[in-house]
C-alpha cells in the first residue's frame, strides 16, 4: 500500500466518522456535552477536586507574576545562622548545636538594644547533657526577658495516646466548646522552664499542600476542642495586632528568597564581643528579630510558590509580617459559587453552538468571558487582600469550547444545510429557487469577517430550510469573478404548491430584512446590493448536481442579459 493510498483511506475513513458522528449527534451533541460536563462540575465541587490542583498552580503562577508586591517589613530582622556562621563558630564550639551559652549571651547583648521581639525558630528540645552549666545560663538569659517568643511543635496525632501533655498544660492554648480536658496531645514543648513560665510560645509547623508546596500559615491548630496558636498568632495576641478571623491564610509574599532584610549570626556575634563595635548599637532597636537558619545543612528549606528553596525562618518572617498588616490572603472556598459560574459558562457555550450563533460570535463572547474571569482574579491578587480563584471555571470552560470546537469543525460539513445534499436525497421532479446576491465592494471594504456574519444573518432569516452559501475572495481564477455574492437555495417537490408557496415567503421576508442586515455590518449600506431570484426544474437522486450546476449558469445567465436591459433602458431614457 503506497502512502498516497493510504493517506486517502485515512481521510475518507475521517469523513466517514464525521458524517457518522453528525448523524448520531447532529446539534444536540453539545447539550449532552453539557450535560457530562455538569455531572463533572459537581463531582468536582463536592468529592474530586481535581479543579483545586489547578488552581494553587494559578495562585502559584499569579503571586509570582503580580505587579504589586507589598514590601517586607524593615522592622523585620532575621538574624542568620547561616554556613558561614557555622564555619566561623566551628573553631570555638564544633559543629551545631552550638552550647545554649552562646544564645543566653547573645540574647542578653541584643536585648541591650531594645528590640521589639526576639522570637526564636529553633526548636529547644532537650537538655545539653555534656553543658548543663550553658542551659542553665541561657535560661536566666530568658527568664531576664519580657519579649522573647519560642517554637513548639506539634508531632503526628497517630502518637497523641503515648503523650502525658495535656492541652491545658500548654500555654496559650484555648479551649472551644466540647473541650476535651482528659485528652493528651503529642507536642514537643521547650525544655527551658523559664520560657513555658513566660508563656510566649506557639505552634511553628509548616504543613505543605498535597504537591509539597507551602501556601497556607495556620493561624491556630484545633485539636481535641482545643485551639493551639501559632507563632505568628501568639506574637500579634502579645502586641495587640488584629489576627486574622480564619482558622488557614493564603500567605501573601514579599517577594523571592532574602527579600528581608539579614544579619549573618558570626558577625554580629563577633561584633558583640568586641571592644571596637563596627555595627550600629541601635540596630535592632524596635525591631522584630528573628533567629533562624538558611544554612542547608541544617534543612529549613521548603518549596513554596516564590521559590522551591525558601528559607523556613523567612516564610516565619512572611506569616508575621502578614499578622502585624493584617494582609494575609483570604480566600473564599465558594464552591457553590464557582461551580454556578462554572456551569453558567458550559451551557451559554453550549446553547451557542446548539443554536448555531456563529463562529466568530462565539468565539468573542467566549474569549471575552474568560479574559474577564482571569483578569478578575489577577486583580484580587494585586488590588485586593481577597483571592478569587475563578481558573477552576476558566479551565473547565476552556476544556467544554474546545470538545465543542472540535466537534463543530468535524461535522461542519454534514450538519451544514446543503440544498445539493437534499436534492441528491430526493427522487422525482423538483422545483428549485434560487437567490443571488452581490454585494457592492465598490462602497465598502468587505472582509470575510463582514461577509461570514452576513452570511449568517440570512441563515437566521425565515423559516423554510435553505442553503446559504459565500463566495468570497479566496477563491481563485473564473471564481473571482464572483466575490463578494451570496447565493441562497430552496427546494420543494414539483406537485407541492404549499411548499413553493412557503419559499415564496421566506424569499420575500430575506429581501425585506437584507437592509436592515446590511445597515447592521456595512458602513455605507444603501445600495450596497443587488439581487436576482431565478426558479428552474430538474430531476433529483442521482442527476441532481448536474442540474443544479446548470440552473446555476441559467441564472447567472438571465441576471446578465437583465442588467444589460436595465443598462440600455436607463441609456435611452434622456433621449425619451
Amino acid at each position: 500500500m503506497t502512502w498516497k493510498l493510504f493517506t486517502s483511506r485515512l481521510l475518507n475513513a475521517r469523513a466517514h466518522l464525521a458524517e457518522r458522528l453528525a448523524q448520531w449527534g447532529k446539534h444536540s451533541f453539545y447539550l449532552y456535552l453539557a450535560g457530562l460536563f455538569s455531572v463533572f462540575a459537581v463531582l468536582d465541587a463536592t468529592l474530586l477536586h481535581v479543579t483545586g490542583e489547578l488552581r494553587q498552580t494559578a495562585f502559584d503562577a499569579m503571586v509570582r507574576h503580580r505587579l504589586i508586591v507589598p514590601k517586607p517589613d524593615p522592622d523585620i530582622v532575621i538574624v542568620d545562622i547561616d554556613e558561614a556562621s557555622l564555619a566561623a563558630l566551628a573553631q570555638d564550639y564544633g559543629r551545631w548545636p552550638w552550647p545554649r551559652q552562646v544564645l543566653g549571651e547573645f540574647l542578653e547583648q541584643i536585648e541591650k538594644q531594645q528590640p521589639k521581639a526576639v522570637v526564636f525558630d529553633i526548636l529547644f528540645s532537650d537538655a545539653d547533657v555534656y553543658n548543663p552549666d550553658s542551659d542553665a545560663y541561657f535560661n536566666d538569659a530568658i527568664a531576664a526577658t519580657g519579649n522573647t517568643f519560642f517554637p513548639m511543635l506539634r508531632l503526628d496525632p497517630s502518637s497523641d495516646k503515648l503523650s502525658q501533655v495535656k492541652p491545658a498544660m500548654i500555654p496559650g492554648a484555648t479551649p472551644l466548646p466540647g473541650a476535651q480536658l482528659d485528652a493528651t496531645v503529642a507536642m514537643v514543648l521547650p525544655h527551658f522552664q523559664a520560657a513555658l513560665d513566660g508563656g510566649r510560645l506557639g505552634l511553628h509547623n509548616i504543613y505543605p499542600d498535597k504537591d509539597g508546596v507551602a501556601r497556607r500559615y495556620s493561624v491556630y491548630r484545633e485539636d481535641y476542642g482545643w485551639a493551639l496558636p501559632t507563632l505568628p498568632a501568639r506574637i500579634a495576641q502579645e502586641f495587640g495586632w488584629q489576627q486574622p478571623d480564619a482558622q488557614q491564610v493564603l500567605l501573601n509574599w514579599r517577594g523571592r528568597p532574602f527579600t528581608y532584610r539579614y544579619a549573618s549570626f558570626s558577625d554580629v556575634y563577633a561584633d558583640m564581643g568586641n571592644k571596637e563595635k563596627k555595627r550600629p548599637q541601635d540596630e535592632f532597636k524596635g525591631k522584630i528579630v528573628l533567629i533562624g537558619s538558611t544554612a542547608p545543612s541544617l534543612f529549613d528549606i521548603k518549596a513554596t510558590p516564590m521559590d522551591r528553596l525558601f528559607p523556613g525562618v523567612e516564610i516565619l518572617a512572611t506569616a508575621i509580617d502578614n499578622f502585624k498588616h493584617g494582609d494575609a490572603l483570604r480566600y473564599p472556598e465558594g464552591r457553590v459559587w464557582y461551580l454556578l459560574i462554572t456551569l453558567i459558562i458550559v451551557w451559554l457555550t453550549a446553547w451557542g453552538f446548539y443554536r448555531d450563533a456563529g463562529r466568530d460570535k462565539i468565539d468573542r463572547v467566549f474569549g471575552l468571558s474568560q479574559v474577564i474571569l482571569i483578569a478578575i482574579t489577577y486583580a484580587s491578587i494585586n488590588l485586593t487582600n481577597v483571592y478569587i480563584n475563578l481558573t477552576g471555571p476558566v479551565t473547565v470552560g476552556l476544556a467544554f469550547f474546545t470538545l465543542s470546537r472540535l466537534y463543530a469543525m468535524a461535522t461542519g460539513k454534514a450538519l451544514e444545510q446543503s440544498m445539493v445534499r437534499a436534492a441528491t436525497a430526493c427522487s422525482g421532479e423538483l422545483t428549485a429557487t434560487l437567490l443571488l446576491i452581490r454585494l457592492d465592494a465598490g462602497r465598502n471594504v468587505i472582509r470575510p469577517a463582514t461577509l461570514d456574519k452576513i452570511h449568517h444573518a440570512l441563515e437566521k432569516t425565515g423559516q423554510t430550510a435553505k442553503s446559504v452559501e459565500a463566495l468570497t475572495g479566496e477563491q481563485k481564477g473564473l471564481w473571482n469573478l464572483f466575490e463578494n455574492t451570496l447565493t441562497v437555495s430552496w427546494i420543494a417537490e414539483a406537485q407541492d404548491a404549499g411548499a413553493q408557496a412557503e419559499i415564496r415567503r421566506d424569499s420575500d421576508a430575506l429581501l425585506a430584512a437584507l437592509p436592515t442586515i446590511l445597515q447592521r455590518h456595512l458602513a455605507q449600506p444603501d445600495n450596497a446590493a443587488s439581487h436576482f431570484a431565478y426558479q428552474g426544474h430538474f430531476a433529483g437522486g442521482d442527476t441532481a448536481q448536474a442540474g443544479w450546476r446548470m440552473m446555476f449558469a441559467e441564472a447567472l445567465l438571465a441576471w446578465d442579459k437583465q442588467e444589460k436591459e436595465a443598462a440600455r433602458d436607463q441609456v435611452t431614457l434622456p433621449a425619451s
